[in-house]
């Protein structure tokens, strides 16, 4: 079984202002040589750590890891100003323009795997392959799934506690109420109803392991994390209804490899299923065992022969 490549540090780090209030943090690690990979975390408003240089042969990749907007040591952190899907793929260009890099390999997982999507789309000519993790198409169902009817039959003494404090009306649109109460003026309320969202959403993270316990503790992180979070859930992540399968066809016809954990019942595998459907030269992996983390052992093992075989493929 594949196991994480040995740590390593960055050899460049870059603050790169946007021009309308936010400071991207981004990294170089690897081989500067070698294939170019951009790596996009997911979330919306999580963050990158040193582990995700790890998925990567530090000979062969040229490994490029940033924080999105708002996020981890993006500056200001949690900030939702000038913070859409749109700016986020500007963003990626940005970067790729700066780093003179013709065309990397897309790596993303989960609202990373939304991105990356995207901006294959966008950018088609700039992609040389895709690695897709726990695919997140971003469309009604698929909130609808956290937020209103899906998980909820599986764990629903949870979701009590995750709706518990609204009113049946407010219940109705669970992220409206959400985001509203994330937007309030009394610290207070927000930090009580960032620690509900991010408890709700541990949980389905976290289902599949032995431990069920939220990594993060800090209040401010997950105030910050949980406000990018449903500013984009509640902007319907700032793309028409299904959008990504709509407009599948712009992806070039490059090596795409899909894995998704069976297990994972935060994006469900029928995202990744119709993804791969729709993408005739894709590869769809299905891991029996894993979820929804990347940092899972079979999800691992999965992810480092994906980008084994990747550097194979695009060196041919």
């Amino acid at each position: 079984m594949h196991t994480l490549f040995p740590e390593i540090e960055a050899f460049a780090t870059h603050q790169i202002d946007t021009g309308d209030g936010h400071i991207i943090y981004m990294e170089q690690a690897g081989n500067p040589e070698g294939m170019p990979v951009i790596f996009l975390h997911g979330g919306p408003g999580s963050g990158c750590n040193p582990n995700h240089r790890r998925y990567f042969n530090p000979e062969k990749y040229h490994i490029i890891i940033f924080d999105q907007r708002g996020c981890n040591r993006s500056t200001p952190q949690g900030s939702t100003k000038n913070n859409t899907t749109q700016v986020l793929i500007k963003d990626i260009e940005r970067i790729r323009e700066f780093l003179k890099i013709d065309q990397w390999l897309v790596f993303g997982g989960s609202w990373g795997a939304t991105l990356g999507l995207l901006f294959a789309e966008n950018h088609p000519d700039h992609v040389s392959g895709m690695i897709l993790r726990g695919s997140f198409l971003a469309r009604q169902s698929d909130l609808d799934w956290f937020a209103k009817l899906g998980a909820s039959r599986i764990f629903p003494d949870h979701w009590e506690q995750f709706i518990k404090e609204f009113s049946p009306e407010e219940q109705q649109d669970l992220v409206a109420a959400y985001h509203k109460r994330l937007n309030d003026n009394n610290n207070a309320i927000k930090e009580k109803f960032a620690r509900s969202w991010s408890d709700w959403a541990t949980r389905l993270v976290t289902w599949n392991l032995t431990e069920q316990k939220n990594e993060t503790e800090d209040i401010r992180t997950i105030v910050n994390q949980t406000s990018i979070e449903t500013h984009y859930a509640y902007n319907r992540y700032f793309i028409k209804e299904n959008q990504i399968l709509y407009e599948v066809s712009k992806i070039p016809d490059v090596p795409v490899i899909i894995v998704h954990g069976r297990k994972d019942l935060t994006c469900t595998l029928e995202s990744s299923w119709l993804l791969h459907k729709a993408l005739p030269r894709s590869e769809l992996v299905i891991i029996p065992d894993a979820g929804h983390l990347a940092g899972e052992p079979a999800m691992i093992d999965a992810l480092i022969a994906a980008t084994d075989k990747m550097a194979g493929l695009l060196a041919e």
